[in-house]
C-alpha cells in the first residue's frame, strides 16, 4: 500500500511539488522559481518549456530526497488560470505562455464589454477582461492573422505540462471554464464562440472531469523517478482548489487567498453569474461551482513598497538577520488603523475584481507633511484588504448567509495581515494549519478521484486545526467609515484611467 500523495502547483512565479502522506499530513515540498517576462507594460509572458523543466525538476528532487519512488499513489495538479499557449499542427509553439497578467488585448476587452459581452459572461462565467483566453484569441485573430491561421492546438500551461507527462491533450472543467469559451450549462465548448473565433473543437483539448486520472508515459516515469502505477490526476485551478484545501466548501464558507495576487471565493451547487458582471463562476466538480473575484494586487503591492520605498528597512533586516517584511510590518504596527487619513488604491497592476479595468492605476490619497514611510506601508496593506472587502460586498449579494471566512496564502504568515483582515471585514477569521492550500486541495481532490474519499465534505477530517482572529470593534467601526470614502474616491478616479493610459 502506497504511503504518499503529491500536489503539483504550477503558479505564476514558481512551481511547487508538495508531498503529503495519505492521511493528509504534510511531509515536504520543493519550490522552483521562474521569471515572468514583462518587456513592456502590456506584455506578461513565460517560457512554457522552462516551466515544464522546472516542474519535472521539482517532482524529481522531492521524490529523491524522500526516497519514495515506489510509494506515491498519485500526483494531482493545480495551476494558475487564464494562460494561453498556441501550437501549430505539428505541436510546435507559436507563442510563449501568455499569462493572465498580459494586457495586450485590453482594447479588445473594452470593445466587447457590451450587452453581447455580458451575454457571453453569463454563458461562460468568465468576465470580459484581457485575462480571458477568449479575449486573447480575438486579439491574435485580428493582430496576427497569419499566425492565427496556423493554430493546431490551443492549451494552457497545465495542459502543456500534462501533455509531456501523459502524451494526451485534456483540459479539466475548472480550467476550461476560466477560458471564457466553455458553456457552464453543458460543460462543452460553446459552439457560437468557436464560430466567432473561426475555430473547431479539435483545436482545443478535450474537456474532462477534474477527477480524471492518467497513466504517465515511460519517459515521464524515468524523468520523474516514479513508477508506472503512480496516477496523474488532472486536478483543477489553483483558486478553486484553495477552497478545498482550507475546507471552505459548504454553503456560507468563504475562502480568501493573498499571494502575489489575491482572490475571495465561495462554493455553490449550481452555476450562478452576477447581473453586474463583478464576479466569476468556475467549475470544481459536477456538483460544486466556485463564485468569487480575483484581484491583481496582493503581495505584489508590498513587494513594490519594499523595493521602491523601504531600503532602510531592508538594510535593517539584513543587519539583524530578519525578513524585510517583518521589519516593514513592525513599522506599520506603530501607525493607528486608517493610517491617519492616508488611503491607498492598490491598482499597481491594473485590476480585475471589482473594477475589471486593466487600465486602472494606483494612488495615495490624503497625504500630508505629517505622513511618514510607516504610514505608507500601513496604507498599502490596508488598501489591499479594502480592495478584497469591496469584492466581498459584491459576493455577499449572491450568498444567503456567511458562515465562516477562512484565509490562506503567503500573507497568512503575518499576524498583522490576519488581524487587519479580521478588523476590516468585521468577521472572525480562521487560518487553517494546512500547508500550501492549492496543492493540498489538489491532493484531496485526488483522494476523491481514486475513490478514497466518497464526498468532498469529508475534507474537514484532513484540514485539521485553525488559528482564529476576532475583529477589534473600534478598529472595525473606523474601517467602515474609511471604506465609504475609499469606494467613493475609487469611483471618482475611474474616468481618468483611460487618460492616464494615454499619457503613459
Amino acid at each position: 500500500m502506497k504511503k504518499y500523495m503529491m500536489g503539483l502547483d504550477i503558479g505564476t512565479t514558481a512551481v511547487k511539488a508538495v508531498l503529503f502522506n495519505t492521511t493528509g499530513q504534510y511531509v515536504d515540498k520543493e519550490t522552483v522559481h521562474y521569471p515572468l517576462h514583462t518587456p513592456n507594460v502590456h506584455t506578461a509572458e513565460q517560457d512554457p518549456d522552462e516551466i515544464l523543466m522546472k516542474a519535472i525538476q521539482a517532482i524529481k528532487v522531492l521524490v529523491a530526497r524522500n526516497e519514495c519512488s515506489n510509494d506515491i499513489e498519485f500526483i494531482s495538479c493545480s495551476s494558475a488560470m487564464h494562460s494561453l499557449i498556441l501550437l501549430d499542427r505539428s505541436g510546435s509553439r507559436l507563442t510563449e505562455c501568455i499569462t493572465w497578467a498580459d494586457r495586450r488585448s485590453e482594447d479588445v476587452a473594452e470593445a466587447w464589454n457590451t450587452k453581447k459581452g455580458v451575454d457571453i459572461y453569463r454563458r461562460t462565467g468568465t468576465p470580459i477582461h484581457p485575462m480571458s483566453p477568449f479575449i486573447k484569441l480575438l486579439y491574435f485573430k485580428d493582430e496576427a492573422p497569419e499566425m492565427y491561421s496556423r493554430i493546431g492546438k490551443i492549451v494552457g500551461i497545465k495542459e502543456y505540462v500534462l501533455h509531456h507527462l501523459t502524451g494526451l491533450y485534456g483540459v479539466d472543467k475548472s480550467i476550461a471554464s476560466s477560458m471564457g469559451m466553455m458553456n457552464l450549462e453543458t460543460s462543452e465548448w460553446d459552439a457560437e464562440l468557436l464560430e466567432l473565433l473561426e475555430l473547431s473543437p479539435e483545436q482545443l483539448p478535450n474537456i474532462v472531469d477534474t477527477t480524471r486520472a492518467y497513466t504517465p508515459t515511460n519517459t515521464a516515469t524515468s524523468h520523474l523517478g516514479i513508477t508506472g502505477d503512480t496516477k496523474i490526476i488532472i486536478g483543477a485551478s489553483d483558486g478553486v482548489l484553495a477552497n478545498l484545501g482550507v475546507n471552505a466548501i459548504e454553503e456560507g464558507d468563504i475562502a480568501i487567498t493573498i499571494g502575489t495576487s489575491g482572490a475571495i471565493r465561495t462554493v455553490i451547487d449550481a452555476p450562478k453569474t452576477d447581473p453586474k458582471m463583478r464576479t466569476f463562476c468556475y467549475h470544481l466538480t459536477n456538483d460544486h461551482y466556485v463564485i468569487g473575484g480575483p484581484v491583481n494586487n496582493g503581495g505584489v503591492v508590498l513587494r513594490w513598497i519594499r523595493d521602491e520605498l523601504c531600503q532602510e528597512e531592508v538594510g535593517e533586516a539584513e543587519s539583524k538577520g530578519k525578513d524585510p517584511y517583518e521589519v516593514m510590518t513592525q513599522a506599520a504596527k506603530d501607525v493607528p488603523p486608517g493610517s491617519n487619513g492616508l488611503i491607498f488604491h492598490p491598482y499597481l497592476a491594473g485590476e480585475r475584481a471589482p473594477l475589471w479595468n486593466a487600465k486602472a492605476v494606483g494612488s495615495f490619497y490624503g497625504m500630508t507633511l505629517s505622513h511618514s514611510r510607516s504610514h505608507m506601508i500601513r496604507a498599502a496593506m490596508e488598501g489591499v484588504v479594502y480592495n478584497l472587502y469591496s469584492v466581498y460586498l459584491a459576493l455577499r449579494e449572491q450568498m444567503n448567509t456567511v458562515k465562516s471566512i477562512k484565509a490562506s496564502g503567503g500573507f497568512a504568515r503575518s499576524e498583522m495581515w490576519k488581524q487587519l483582515m479580521s478588523d476590516v471585514f468585521g468577521e472572525r477569521l480562521t487560518v487553517p494549519k494546512s500547508y500550501e492550500s492549492s496543492a493540498f486541495g489538489a491532493c484531496l481532490l485526488g483522494l476523491h478521484a481514486i475513490g478514497k474519499m466518497d464526498d468532498l465534505n469529508a475534507v474537514a477530517g484532513f484540514v485539521g486545526e485553525s488559528d482564529a482572529y476576532a475583529p477589534d470593534e473600534k478598529a472595525y467601526m473606523k474601517y467602515q467609515d474609511i471604506m465609504s470614502v475609499y469606494i467613493e474616491i475609487g469611483r471618482a478616479l475611474e474616468p481618468f484611467y483611460d487618460r492616464m493610459d494615454d499619457i503613459r
